[in-house]
């Protein structure tokens, strides 16, 4: 049986990040991130390996001093179901709280996951406007979204 590691990524970590959320950006689950938009922020980042293999990833995106979002969240489809994601959501959780974060935002279509780890619906009119201007105008189901809101106060 394997052993999942956690860890911060390098800049050397960006091509295995893209191969693996490829399929859910094609999708239109997940939200293209360029190369320098990934190196940008590289620090948000929290890492899922299985021996040397990137088995997932999720970004702590800051908005606020008081306000994050949980996003860019991929697990490769083999690996889950093997609480992987709750893991990496923890991770980026306790950073909020290491950081003096109040919330931390998430949207998602995999609400029954997000409530599982103390997230609670809210409605999408409550997201901060520079979110909706800045991320999802970039996405190919704008404006008509299936998306859940939800956040989790820390």
């Amino acid at each position: 049986m394997s052993t999942i590691t956690y860890k911060k990524p390098t800049l050397l970590d960006i091509p295995a990040m893209q191969e693996l959320v490829a399929p859910e950006i094609e999708s239109g689950v997940i939200l293209p991130r360029s190369n320098d938009e990934i190196a940008t922020n590289i620090r948000s980042y929290f890492l899922a390996l299985d021996g040397e293999a990137l088995v997932g990833f999720v970004a702590l995106h800051i908005h606020s001093p008081l306000l994050a979002e949980v996003r860019s969240m991929i697990i490769a489809t083999e690996y889950r179901g093997k609480n992987i994601g709750t893991t990496l959501v923890e991770n980026a959780c306790e950073e909020g709280r290491r950081l003096g974060l109040k919330e931390v935002l998430a949207l998602t279509y995999q609400q029954h996951f997000f409530e599982r780890l103390g997230f609670i619906e809210i409605p999408k009119e409550t997201i901060p406007e520079h979110k909706i201007w800045a991320d999802c105008i970039k996405c190919k189901h704008f404006p008509v979204c299936n998306e859940v809101s939800l956040i989790k106060t820390l």
